[in-house]
């Protein structure tokens, strides 16, 4: 085996869409590099959270080398089989990405991932609490080895506190936070339609990333990123704790109601359809009584001359509204709060969302190769950054990068062989 390689050559390594060029491929051909590019984030990642932080960062022009265990690799892989047979969560969290299989159980596996940290910006995980620490991948003990390294942990409750050693999976964060007693109707609770907790960790741990990026290019330090799935909820959370510390109570469930405003939320139209709409002031207010209600009088009602006694009289309101909704279809009445200057909106089941003409009109589509040629349609992620085009790159096979990026690293053909047959990788 040849010594380990220097940083700059992990970070120019041939890619899937061309050869070694200082830059991702996708980035060589545009008006301007992507942001990211000529950065390595080596991920020891699984499920949703850290996955949707690595691809965010993938999209922007980074390597991401993608840890999965041998044989069958990130268990999101099987969390559904709807995509050509591949998962809808797996497909969505990891395009643009190499999939290396590696079992960092063994001593050679252990001995691969040092070489890979050597050439690598960022290393994120989200394993088990205490996993990382156990293998010698801890923050302390990396900084010890690779000094310009940022390290990004992904928790359930945090790395200390009572409950450091607590598994944490979205749908419980969802419950500690208080977000389910908050979510569904008068009827009962409900969990969130997608996974929120995870999502919120994901993105707090892409910015949390990215400033330590900055920081390292402007002070020369690496710092420690760290994002709890329970402390991300929380902070989405202010709101309603304020109204539940000072107000006394917590915010009811009511649907698609509003619990602080009104007139809010979803009506009945004569066809059936359901029209959402939302009066913000009293100027919006006065419109509705006016232009959609006929009732102009309604504006000094004591009952609704303010948020505040609209709220009070949520039910008595909702009933003048919905009668009539009651007169009317859903396109005319959209048309009527659009002349007034209400925004409003029909309730999208998914195949209307599938189908949204802003999202056509806007080009938002991109064709995505899944492993073994499919291709899907993936909307592009939504910052749009003037001079460059997003990686739209294909979702990568259990492995499918694995004896590349050996090769990379300094392994040769009967290397290769002897980890492939001690099962390191």
């Amino acid at each position: 085996m040849t010594d380990r390689p220097h940083r700059d050559e992990i970070r120019t390594g041939a890619s899937p869409t061309g050869p070694a060029t200082g830059q991702r491929g996708p980035a060589a051909d545009q008006d301007g590099a992507l942001p990211l590019a000529g950065i390595t984030v080596v991920s020891l990642e699984q499920a949703v959270a850290a996955p949707f932080a690595t691809r965010q960062l993938a999209d922007l022009g980074a390597r991401v080398i993608k840890i999965e265990r041998p044989g069958e690799g990130d268990f999101a892989r099987r969390y559904d089989t709807t995509v050509h047979g591949e998962s809808s969560y797996f497909v969505w969290l990891n395009r643009s990405k190499e999939s290396l299989t590696l079992d960092l159980k063994t001593d050679a596996g252990r001995a691969v991932m040092e070489r890979l940290l050597a050439g690598a910006d960022v290393f994120v995980q989200n394993l088990a609490p205490g996993a990382a620490a156990r293998l010698g991948l801890g923050p302390e003990a990396l900084a010890e080895r690779f000094p310009t390294l940022i390290t990004a942990g992904l928790s359930g409750y945090g790395t200390t506190g009572p409950w450091a050693e607590r598994k944490a999976y979205d749908l419980l964060v969802q419950c500690q936070t208080g977000l389910v007693s908050l979510t569904g109707n008068e009827h009962g609770t409900a969990r969130a339609g997608i996974s929120v907790a995870d999502i919120a960790a994901g993105m707090y741990l892409h910015t949390g990333i990215l400033t330590a990026l900055f920081t390292r290019a402007t002070t020369g330090v690496a710092r420690a990123v760290e994002v709890s799935l329970f402390e991300a909820l929380a902070e989405w959370m202010h709101q309603p704790a304020y109204y539940t510390r000072f107000g006394g109570t917590q915010p009811p469930r009511i649907g698609t109601r509003h619990a602080t405003i009104a007139p809010y939320g979803a009506f009945t139209a004569a066809d059936g359809h359901d029209v959402l709409f939302s009066i913000q002031n009293e100027r919006e207010w006065a419109a509705l009584c006016e232009r959609f209600l006929g009732r102009p009088d309604l504006t000094a009602d004591p009952r609704f001359a303010t948020g505040a006694a609209r709220v009070a009289h949520r039910a008595e309101l909702d009933a003048l509204v919905a009668a009539r909704f009651a007169d009317l279809d859903a396109a005319e009445a959209g048309r009527i709060l659009d002349a007034a200057g209400i925004a409003n909106a029909g309730v999208n089941d998914m195949a209307a969302f599938l189908d949204h003409p802003v999202l056509a009109a806007r080009d938002r589509w991109r064709e995505v190769p899944l492993p073994g040629g499919p291709t899907v349609p993936a909307l592009l992620p939504p910052v749009d950054l003037a001079g460059t085009r997003p990686r739209m790159d294909p979702v990568p096979a259990v492995g499918e990068h694995t004896e590349r990026i050996l090769a990379e690293l300094g392994y040769g053909a009967r290397d290769i062989a002897d980890l492939r047959a001690g099962h390191a990788v």
